[in-house]
């Protein structure tokens, strides 16, 4: 598979989907409704965890970014993903299956609830 290409919000939902698929087969986790729902919710958390330690607003911890980190968050010192950046793509990961889980459209929702506005843009 090619990295590089330009990604899709349907093709990344497919890749995806591939790769939680083999992680369930793998580790033998049941993705029923509620687990799709809740690995968001997890996600979430991290999520909140890794923002508050790269904004200094909790004690660091062990996997905490470098005094001096990106203050973006975007990288790390040494040009690597930093925990918020590996947090943001796992909700973003998990919020495509829990959409493909329940058969929402992203693309349509999207178009439908934000792009619409363009037209009222200068």
């Amino acid at each position: 598979m090619d990295d590089d290409a330009p990604l899709t919000v349907s093709g990344l939902g497919e890749r995806v989907e591939a790769v939680s698929a083999l992680y369930a087969r793998k580790f033998g986790v049941e993705r029923d409704p509620d687990w799709f729902m809740l690995k968001l919710a997890e996600e979430v958390g991290e999520l909140t965890q890794a923002f508050l330690v790269t904004t200094g607003r909790t004690r660091p911890r062990g996997d905490a970014p470098p005094s001096g980190a990106a203050p973006d968050g975007a990288t790390g010192n040494d040009g690597g993903a930093s925990p918020l950046a590996d947090e943001v793509a796992d909700v973003l990961a998990h919020l495509l299956l829990l959409a493909r889980s329940q058969g929402v459209d992203v693309d349509a929702a999207v178009r439908r609830r934000w792009l619409a506005w363009e037209a009222e843009l200068p």
